[in-house]
């Protein structure tokens, strides 16, 4: 089954950047999806850029409207994701744990609907 593992870091609690400990999770960070990659759970995944290069898109009667920024304010940002390809819940929650960013941010986990099996 298909997990989607979505990472919320929170920038008051990660290592800021250039840091020795940013170095050292960007290093995590590799190793971590090396790991995915040999244990063929990898299906994609990718970092984002910041929440100030993110436009919000709604239509309200007829009309596209746009906003900068993220849908949402929230402390935590949308940072990156990674989908994989594993047996259950349990497993995709034991890769979740293994990010590097859990360590001081959230990883939201969420099955990826299949909607060629309806």
């Amino acid at each position: 089954m298909k997990y989607m593992l979505l990472i919320y870091v929170d920038p008051q609690a990660a290592p800021a950047a250039g840091t020795p400990g940013a170095n050292a999770e960007h290093q995590a960070y590799g190793t971590y999806t090396e790991k995915l990659v040999a244990s063929g759970a990898l299906v994609s995944g990718d970092p984002l850029h910041g929440n100030d290069t993110a436009t919000t898109v709604r239509v309200r009667d007829g009309e596209t409207l746009t906003s900068d920024g993220p849908f949402a304010e929230t402390k935590e940002h949308l940072a990156g994701y990674y989908i994989i390809d594993v047996a259950d819940l349990d497993a995709a929650i034991a890769w979740a744990g293994q990010i590097p960013s859990a360590l001081h941010s959230a990883i939201e986990v969420r099955p990826v609907a299949d909607y060629s099996a309806m």
